[in-house]
């Protein structure tokens, strides 16, 4: 039989004055706040406003067009304006802002901040399925050259913004005239007003490739 020679070494029960241990401790402490700021960024949302419905360039935003939305918008989150600093006196949209998109800082202004006005136009011939407003249109007008005839139609507008579109409907419930509201800018306002004073024939063309 076999002795064996002396006793085993004893494992030695760790001491708080272990640098070794000191170390894990603070690495399992530096790894828990690095979770817990983790988290707390991933939550930190922001409440800002999306658009109810279509809101068309130049309407006054209220309350009642909008809906509140929580979201985390990281870096961008200068870019949108929060819920609870409300829309300025006579806040106007300065573009299109479709049905649920987030409404950013920059797409609120002022009547003066408006570059293109909107200008209604009636049209006899019906746009193509699904034009809506944000298309783009080139507006043709045939001037009256007496009382029977016209002269050949010109482009006026080229890749004029759609800012609302109204569909009429027949006696019959067929589809009457249509209401286009363009955006025009004061270069060009003088020319269509006049042409809508002297009763010029209005065509408008979708123009598809105008917003690409």
């Amino acid at each position: 039989m076999v002795h064996l020679q002396g006793e085993a070494p004893r494992l030695k029960k760790p001491s708080w004055k272990d640098p070794r241990l000191l170390i894990g401790l603070m690495l399992v402490l530096a790894s828990t706040a690095g979770v817990i700021a983790l988290l707390e960024s991933q939550d930190s949302t922001t409440e800002v406003y999306a658009a109810r419905e279509d809101i068309p360039v130049g309407s006054a935003l209220s309350l009642e067009d909008v809906v509140a939305v929580p979201v985390n918008l990281g870096d961008s989150a200068d870019a949108y304006r929060p819920v609870d600093e409300g829309f300025p006196d006579d806040s106007i949209a300065t573009r299109l802002i479709p049905r649920g998109e987030l409404i950013p800082a920059s797409a609120i202004g002022r009547a003066d901040d408006l570059d293109r006005k909107p200008v209604g136009l009636t049209v006899e011939d019906p746009l193509p399925s699904g034009t809506a407003a944000g298309d783009r249109v080139d507006v043709w007008v045939s001037l009256r050259a007496d009382t029977n005839t016209y002269e050949e139609p010109r482009l006026l507008l080229e890749a004029a913004e759609i800012a609302e579109l109204t569909v009429g409907e027949s006696a019959l419930g067929g589809s009457a005239s249509t209401l286009v509201q363009v955006l025009v800018d004061d270069a060009a306002m003088p020319q269509l007003l006049d042409a809508l004073s002297n009763e010029a024939r209005i065509a408008v063309v979708l123009d598809p490739g105008a917003g690409s």
